[in-house]
């Protein structure tokens, strides 16, 4: 199931929270960037890994935080090679076969997913949109917050 949120993705209470990241290791504007503060552990587990070339184009880079509600997964998602590059629809494609790969995987059964590419990106809501929700279309006992643009 798909609900259509705007707001805060940080205070969704989702066991998993999606952050839209590039490949070399900044997090320094967009929603990466409150990540990056929420989440000061989870980000030096990201720049290391973008320093070992982990964080590639359509595979997740799944970190444990601590919440105040508990554990839950941020789930650092690569829309783009480097900050200063523009977003492409294939590679949104590409990366959500690999969220729903995580999302089954860890047994997630609530997730939060920000306006994937359609920031710093450059993509368009509408475009992006509809690959998301044919993603999650057939993903039973999911529950997905779609946090549209503001």
């Amino acid at each position: 199931m798909i609900i259509y949120k705007k707001g805060n993705l940080l205070e969704d209470e989702a066991e998993a929270l999606v952050n839209a990241v590039n490949t070399v290791g900044v997090m320094g504007g967009g929603i990466a960037r409150q990540f990056k503060e929420k989440f000061p552990d989870m980000f030096g587990e990201y720049e290391r890994a973008c320093r070992n070339g982990e964080v590639k184009l359509g595979k997740m880079h799944v970190v444990k935080v601590d919440a105040p509600e508990g554990e839950k997964y941020v789930i650092n998602f690569p829309t783009l090679e480097h900050w200063s590059h523009q977003s492409k629809l294939e590679d949104i494609e590409k990366g959500l076969q690999d969220l729903v790969r995580v999302v089954k995987e860890k047994n997630i059964r609530s997730i939060a997913i920000p306006p994937l590419g359609c920031g710093i990106g450059g993509l368009k809501w509408d475009d992006v949109r509809p690959l998301i929700e044919k993603a999650f279309e057939h993903i039973e006992d999911v529950t997905v917050h779609l946090y549209e643009p503001l």
